[in-house]
């Protein structure tokens, strides 16, 4: 049995205090898998492990789920979308879930995604979320609304035919991607995260994170 309201709790999930260490200290900040692994971990049912890797000769957080587990590395810190606009990162997938349907609950689970949100602490409903994810069944450029919570929309980046293939780098203007979806011309965007989940499936899942920048164009 899942926890119905994943997503809803994803969304609602409060403020915290970083290190100095993660705080945004320029115009162009990138995230190192290092730094990537000090975010905090939520979890919503048992955890991912998350460990710092080396894969193909550079540096990784390497997500391996198992046991129906799901959480997430959590950024919280204000971006501003006016000087970078544009997300790039890589990741890596081998393999993805067997027979799932990814728009009902029983199949909302994903080898990686990356989470982009534009969070209202005291108007929670008014929050919203983009999910890059890498898919198993949608294909490449489907677009859903999330089965647990419809202020999350779905984005499959990549599906099942591109894993196996190493390392993929992704970009998207996460001002576009808000205003097209969610209808909200955004400046500032409040949190990033990664998740590799396996609780609605009951598959094994394992994913590789390199890099996330943020880009002026």
């Amino acid at each position: 049995m899942t926890r119905p309201f994943r997503l809803s709790a994803v969304l609602a999930v409060p403020a915290m205090v970083l290190p100095l260490s993660l705080a945004v200290a320029d115009n162009s900040p990138t995230f190192t898998p290092a730094d990537i692994i000090q975010w905090e971990t939520h979890a919503f049912t048992g955890e991912t492990r998350y460990q710092l890797t080396e894969v193909d000769g550079r540096q990784a957080v390497h997500a391996v789920c198992t046991d129906g587990s799901a959480s997430g590395l959590f950024y919280e810190h204000d971006i501003d979308l006016e000087a970078t606009p544009i997300i790039e990162w890589e990741w890596r997938v081998d393999s993805t879930f067997n027979d799932v349907d990814e728009q009902t609950r029983a199949g909302d689970d994903y080898p990686a995604r990356l989470y982009a949100v534009d969070r209202h602490n005291v108007l929670r409903w008014r929050t919203r979320a983009v999910n890059y994810v890498w898919a198993s069944e949608m294909p490449r450029g489907a677009q859903w609304d999330n089965a647990y919570q419809s202020r999350a929309a779905m984005v499959a980046l990549r599906s099942g035919d591109d894993a196996g293939d190493g390392w993929v780098t992704e970009r998207r203007d996460l001002r576009e991607d808000f205003s097209e979806i969610h209808g909200r011309d955004l400046t500032v965007l409040n949190a990033l995260a990664i998740m590799t989940d396996c609780d609605d499936t009951g598959q094994d899942a394992e994913a590789w994170y390199g890099e996330i920048r943020l880009l002026a164009e």
